[in-house]
């Protein structure tokens, strides 16, 4: 009997021990560092080697912050969380380098945590990574002082998403990205907003079908795409298109510049509103509609020194 009871009580002080080593596994701030090591703990006077190694460790909620430059491998994010690669603008440079893979995937299941943060981040594909960041779930992405440059598709793509998708997108660069710049498509409401960015030298010569070589894409009838204060030029197809019935892109204080087959163009029942915004020497008709697509503007604007500088379809009123 006194055996038995023996057992049962050293059961349970492993059980105890079992369950306080999880929780220390599951720690709301965890670090990384180009010299660290997957099977430390990842906290900060041990940190972790790479992004997957510290998510496995990181709580719901919580906060992965690299300690210094470095390249800290390709991730998938299964939980709400924050990426944080340090020292902001002019500081360290934290990365990933994605060979024939997305970069970053995010498909946040978290329920309590339907958010995702990417921070102070050099995303580079090397001319063979296929996505910066693909998003294949719905919830909350912001982009903070991110660059994301040289993937072979999107260098943000919602395609693959199947609910709801919200994207803030702050002081961002994305650059030479052969599908194009930002892809909002997926069977479910895409509101993305874009402060203080560049999108920049995107898509490959070709076709200009589908959203391809473009800066900026909303192709389903649920893409609410708001752009303020940021630079959209030198795409291989085109700067900007709204495609799809009632796809909408808002464009205040922007500039739209050397795209290669049009300024802005809304087809399909797309509308595409500009207010103090300059459409100029794009390779092609500055302001293009078709197909029951709407161009809308406030009388601010400036287009000028394009192929064509074609026309807006109606006025937006002042309120």
């Amino acid at each position: 009997m006194k055996r038995s009871l023996l057992l049962v009580g050293f059961g349970i002080v492993l059980a105890v021990c079992g369950m306080s080593s999880a929780a220390q596994a599951q720690a709301t701030r965890t670090w990384v560092s180009g010299v660290g090591d997957d099977a430390t703990p990842c906290s900060r006077t041990a940190p972790c080697k790479t992004w997957p190694g510290a998510i496995s460790k990181t709580a719901d909620c919580g906060e992965i912050d690299a300690l210094d430059p470095g390249g800290f491998g390709t991730v998938t994010i299964t939980k709400g969380i924050t990426l944080d690669g340090g020292g902001g603008e002019g500081g360290q440079v934290a990365s990933i380098l994605a060979s024939g893979v997305p970069a970053i995937t995010i498909n946040n299941s978290s329920v309590n945590c339907p958010f995702v943060v990417i921070r102070n981040l050099d995303i580079n594909g090397i001319k063979s990574g296929t996505t910066g960041i693909s998003v294949v779930s719905g919830g909350q992405v912001s982009l903070e002082n991110v660059d994301i440059a040289n993937f072979t598709q999107w260098c943000v793509d919602t395609s693959g998403a199947t609910a709801a998708v919200s994207i803030v997108m702050y002081n961002t660069n994305l650059e030479r990205c052969g599908g194009g710049g930002l892809r909002a498509v997926n069977p479910s409401a895409i509101r993305v907003n874009i402060e203080k960015s560049t999108i920049q030298r995107n898509g490959t010569a070709g076709s200009c079908t589908g959203g391809v070589g473009m800066g900026l894409f909303a192709g389903n009838s649920l893409s609410f795409i708001n752009v303020h204060n940021s630079m959209i030029s030198n795409n291989s197809c085109g700067g900007v298109e709204s495609n799809g019935s009632s796809a909408k892109i808002s464009l205040h204080e922007c500039t739209v510049s050397n795209n290669q087959a049009f300024g802005v163009h809304a087809t399909t029942s797309g509308i595409i509103q500009l207010a103090e915004t300059s459409v100029t020497f794009n390779n092609g008709t500055g302001l293009l509609f078709d197909g029951a697509g709407q161009i809308l503007t406030w009388q601010n604007n400036w287009v000028g020194g394009n192929s064509i500088d074609g026309a807006r379809t109606g006025t937006l009123t002042v309120q």
